[in-house]
């Protein structure tokens, strides 16, 4: 299938889509064949169920470029893939000792 897919891609016919096959999804992404993904959550918790992106995907940098919000809460969002993951973090920086100095005083009075 990869192959197959591949050499699609290299052809000039229109852009190749597949819709809810996890199992294509795991192949495609294993060869470095998706370039785009469209994922819609919808707002609400059905419980256990087929994962999109279960055990032995593998890790792959993606780019936020669209996002939309339905009026019924559904946000459809488009990812471009970003190459290799950065690692980050969440923590803030340090403030500065002008900021916890200002934080000290709104604190006491």
């Amino acid at each position: 299938i990869a192959k197959f897919v591949a050499d699609l891609k290299q052809g000039s016919g229109p852009e190749i889509q597949v819709h809810g096959s996890g199992n294509l999804l795991q192949t495609l992404l294993r060869n470095d064949l998706i370039d785009e993904l469209s994922l819609w959550t919808f707002p609400l918790v059905l419980g256990t169920g087929k994962r999109l992106f279960a055990d032995g995907t593998v890790p792959a940098g993606l780019k936020l470029e669209a996002v939309t919000t339905s009026s019924t809460g559904v946000v459809m969002a488009r990812y471009e893939r970003a190459g290799a993951i950065k690692y980050g973090s969440f923590e803030l920086e340090q403030p500065s000792d002008a900021e916890v100095e200002r934080r000290q005083k709104v604190a006491s009075s």
